[in-house]
């Protein structure tokens, strides 16, 4: 159970040691980085030697760790120069991120296919906020806490229907929990009505662990001083519970949740919680890979769109100027993901949102562009993928020119946020004085879908694109 929060924000994967020093040059698609796992101690032993998932080629050999059988078929994040320890900050200014030269890949290629993305960065809090004074903070790749009071530490960003995984190690008299679809801002102490709490307890608990609090208790005891993992499904009504890979409870309300943030809970004891990852579900296609139906084209501007005969939808400029596609449907308040590769090196595009229809490229704007800085990629030259054009750069570029990029975008009311290669590098509030135009003010109506052509060097393409409106709270 929590108490009553007051709003506070602190910032967010594991990052293991590196041993390839990596500059500028492009990083080639990996999938053979394996998380690894410690089973000695409260964090275990994290293995001495792992290849940098963006610096390995054919011929490297997969690395070799003990790993926690709960979770060692997963793939694990990008090794970064040095891990930064994080405070149980009062503010909303971002922490300080260490210098890295590489892009993360927290996820495997499969898990990016099917639309994971990675809520903690295994560094920081970014992308979280601490609703009550807790010495929430990273320890080795996990999120700890052990003294303060009873409270959550929430994500900016809430989701409707999804699967969410997440790793958590408790003491043995600890009482947490994983809050789903919790409300932003809880205005009394009952989780029956305003969130659902996935408790972590012991037997003498009247919801041990693996219970509902308040909703089903789960008969058993399940409650372990060691790594577990949760993954959870919230989709409409029903939510099902697996621990380690086990069913232990399925849940149906009468009257449910439709949406919220993801919480982590101190109450007792210490609790720490690592690789904490969220699929959204629902999400139907945008782009039949066949022809521009649902589209709207202009084609009196330069940049032309056509169905590859791959299925991938093209972006390419036919002479001087820009150009755009539109949907013919509005959207406020979504999910959408997708793929886009560029063709050649610092091409620019974008992916704009809540425009005004029919207007030329007249809303918030997710940006397209891979190029950084003196080899350093926390600088991006032109905003970065991903980040919120105009607004809130990138903290991140990641991907590169000329290779398959996937991107997540979720708009929900004034926050806006953005994950690429299933990072988070964007999140930010819109707190301008509302009005009906986003380039004046903060527009909160729905608006169509635009994808951009910057210039006469227009050349990318575009697949999978899914979309998900997320239903009132």
């Amino acid at each position: 159970m929590t108490t009553k929060p007051q709003t506070r924000s602190g910032l967010s994967r594991l990052r293991l040691v590196r041993l390839a020093q990596l500059g500028a040059q492009p990083l080639p698609r990996c999938a053979s980085f394996q998380r690894a796992r410690g089973t000695h101690s409260l964090f275990g032993i994290l293995p001495l030697l792992l290849l940098a998932v963006v610096g390995c080629g054919p011929s490297a050999a997969p690395p070799t760790a003990s790993e926690d059988t709960t979770t060692a078929s997963r793939k694990t994040s990008q090794p970064a120069a040095q891990e930064a320890p994080v405070s149980n900050a009062k503010s909303d200014a971002p922490a300080t991120l260490p210098a890295v030269t590489e892009s993360p890949r927290p996820l495997s290629d499969q898990d990016l296919v099917d639309g994971w993305i990675s809520l903690f960065d295994g560094q920081t809090l970014f992308g979280w906020s601490a609703h009550s004074d807790v010495n929430w903070r990273v320890e080795r790749g996990a999120i700890v806490a052990d003294e303060g009071e009873v409270g959550l530490l929430c994500t900016t960003t809430q989701f409707a229907d999804f699967q969410l995984r997440v790793d958590f190690l408790p003491e043995a008299t600890t009482n947490s929990g994983v809050f789903l679809r919790t409300a932003p801002v809880i205005t009394k102490d009952d989780v029956t009505t305003e969130c659902y709490e996935l408790n972590i307890a012991p037997a003498d608990n009247p919801f041990p662990t693996g219970s509902l609090v308040g909703r089903q208790k789960i008969e058993g005891d399940f409650h372990r001083a060691q790594w577990q993992t949760f993954l959870v499904t919230a989709q409409g009504d029903q939510v099902d519970v697996q621990l380690n890979g086990k069913p232990i409870l399925r849940y149906q309300d009468t009257n449910p949740i439709q949406r919220g943030r993801i919480g982590l809970q101190f109450n007792s004891g210490r609790i720490a919680f690592r690789n904490v990852e969220i699929k959204p579900l629902g999400l139907l296609p945008l782009f039949n890979g066949k022809d521009l139906t649902g589209w709207t084209e202009y084609p009196d501007m330069a940049t032309q769109f056509s169905v590859s005969n791959e299925g991938a939808l093209i972006a390419r400029n036919q002479g001087e100027g820009r150009g755009q596609l539109e949907t013919e449907q509005k959207y406020g308040d979504f999910v959408l993901q997708l793929e886009a590769m560029t063709h050649a090196p610092h091409l620019n595009s974008g992916i704009f949102f809540r425009c005004i229809p029919g207007e030329v490229m007249n809303g918030y704007e997710s940006q397209i562009h891979f190029g950084f800085e003196a080899g350093n990629r926390r600088k991006p030259t032109d905003c970065g993928t991903g980040g919120i054009f105009r607004r809130q750069d990138a903290r991140l570029v990641v991907g590169d020119d000329q290779t398959w990029v996937h991107q997540t975008l979720i708009a929900d009311g004034p926050h806006m946020a953005s994950w690429v290669n299933g990072y988070p590098v964007s999140d930010w509030t819109d707190e301008r004085a509302a009005d009906p135009n986003p380039r004046r003010g903060k527009r909160l109506e729905p608006g169509t879908l635009i994808l951009q052509g910057h210039d006469a060097t227009t050349h990318l393409s575009f697949r999978n694109l899914k979309i998900v409106e997320i239903p009132k709270r």
